[in-house]
C-alpha cells in the first residue's frame, strides 16, 4: 500500500512542487531532481522492476541528461530544467519518453508565447508589488520552464505502469 501511494504521489507532486518553485523564484532545487532519482530507485527495487527495464528507464534518464545539458551549454534552458527533464526521462523510460518530450515541449512553446506577449504590455500598477510577478514580466529573464516539464509530465503519468500497476479500489478501501 505504501509503495502504491508513493507510484501515485510522488512523481505528480515533486513536479508540481518544482513547476511552482521555478514560477515563484525561477529556480528548481537539486533535491528535487534527487528525490525524484531515489524515488524511482526505491520504486524499481522493491516494485520489483526487472533488470532490462531499469537499465532501459536509466538509459532514457541518461539520454535526456545528455541532450538537455547541452542545451544548457547553449543557455536555451537552465540547469534545474535539464536535471529535472532527465529526472523525469528516468521514471518515463523509452516507453514515454517521446510523449513526454512532445508534450513538454508544446507546453514550453505555449509558455514562452505567452510570457513574450505579457511581458509587452505593462504591468498593473496593483501588481506591482510582487518580486516574482516583475520578475517574470521583465524581458530579460528566461522562461520557467520547469512549468512546462511538469505540466508534460501530468499529461504522461497516468499512462504509465507506475500508476496502471496500482490498485486503486484497495488503496481507498485502507
Amino acid at each position: 500500500m505504501i509503495l502504491d501511494l508513493v507510484r501515485l504521489l510522488l512523481l505528480p507532486g515533486l513536479m508540481v512542487y518544482a513547476a511552482i518553485s521555478d514560477l515563484f523564484t525561477m529556480t528548481i532545487s537539486n533535491r528535487i531532481s534527487l528525490l525524484l532519482v531515489a524515488g524511482f530507485a526505491v520504486l524499481a527495487i522493491f516494485g520489483g522492476m526487472g533488470l532490462h527495464d531499469a537499465l532501459s528507464h536509466l538509459g532514457a534518464g541518461a539520454t535526456v541528461l545528455v541532450v538537455a545539458f547541452a542545451c544548457f551549454a547553449f543557455g536555451w534552458i537552465g540547469g534545474g530544467d535539464a536535471k529535472l527533464a532527465a529526472a523525469a526521462g528516468l521514471w518515463f523510460g523509452f516507453d514515454h519518453l517521446l510523449n513526454y518530450l512532445v508534450y513538454a515541449s508544446l507546453f514550453g512553446g505555449a509558455l514562452t508565447l505567452l510570457l513574450l506577449e505579457f511581458r509587452q504590455w505593462p504591468l498593473p500598477y496593483a501588481l506591482g508589488g510582487q518580486a516574482w510577478l516583475m520578475r517574470l514580466h521583465h524581458k530579460e529573464t528566461g522562461i520557467p520552464y520547469g512549468v512546462a516539464l511538469a505540466l508534460g509530465a501530468l499529461i504522461v503519468y497516468p499512462d504509465t505502469d507506475w500508476i496502471k500497476t496500482i490498485d486503486l479500489v484497495r488503496l481507498a478501501l485502507h
